[in-house]
């Protein structure tokens, strides 16, 4: 596979341009933080000709991320109707024959990307939540395979954002996350922040502390 080097908008204003091969992720406590990051990031990746997938939780749903994207990308049914956009629920996803499978779940999303190449997209833009896990085994597989993913994304053209809720993760969760990311972005009194992770390094960090304020999304109804 050829190297992929170029840089590429994330539409996200803390981050700023990214690489492709990043794998990053987002902890959030609302509806309103995903929203915050995801909309702008998928849209990004929808006006700079990259095929996008978003995993959907029972957290946001399907219908819901739906709504958001039509209410928050300008011309979103444009990009809906050319193909460009692929919105999943889990069971469809990481849950599709009735378990979690890392090997499985990876094919799926290398399939995804090498049919964003040869439909002509600039590369693919992905990102999931598993909010569904509820048991120590799931968490350990799911943690593995976010290992793994690290091990497969060099060389690709592919951007990968994985959101975790903090209702659903304690302090060992939260190392085992960070630990497998090359960076990670939280809400702390209202503004992001985005702090180090220890995944590989493929994105350029500024001195110092990192913050801009949450753009105040409201959370679906």
């Amino acid at each position: 596979m050829t190297t992929a080097t170029a840089e590429r908008k994330s539409g996200i204003a803390l981050v700023g341009d990214l690489p492709w091969g990043s794998h990053f992720c987002q902890f959030y406590q609302t509806q309103d933080d995903l929203l915050d990051t995801l909309v702008p990031y998928f849209r990004a990746g929808l006006e700079n000709n990259e095929f996008c997938v978003w995993v959907t939780s029972d957290f946001l749903t399907q219908e819901e991320a739906l709504r958001a994207m039509s209410k928050g990308v300008p011309g979103f049914s444009k990009y809906q109707a050319k193909g460009q956009m692929e919105i999943f629920p889990y069971t469809d996803w990481y849950l599709k024959g009735g378990h979690f499978d890392l090997k499985r779940t990876l094919t799926m999303w290398m399939e995804k990307h090498d049919e964003a190449l040869s439909r002509g997209f600039a590369g693919l833009r992905v990102s999931g939540n598993p909010y569904w896990i509820d048991n120590k085994k799931d968490w350990d597989d799911f943690a593995c395979y976010e290992a793994e993913i690290n091990n497969v994304i060099g060389g690709t053209k592919l951007l990968v954002l994985c959101t975790y809720s903090l209702l659903k993760c304690g302090v060992p969760e939260i190392m085992d996350v960070v630990k497998n990311h090359e960076f990670a972005l939280a809400m702390s009194h209202g503004t992001w922040q985005l702090v180090k992770g220890s995944g590989p390094h493929r994105h350029s960090f500024g001195g110092g502390s990192s913050s801009v304020p949450a753009s105040g999304h409201r959370p679906l109804s």
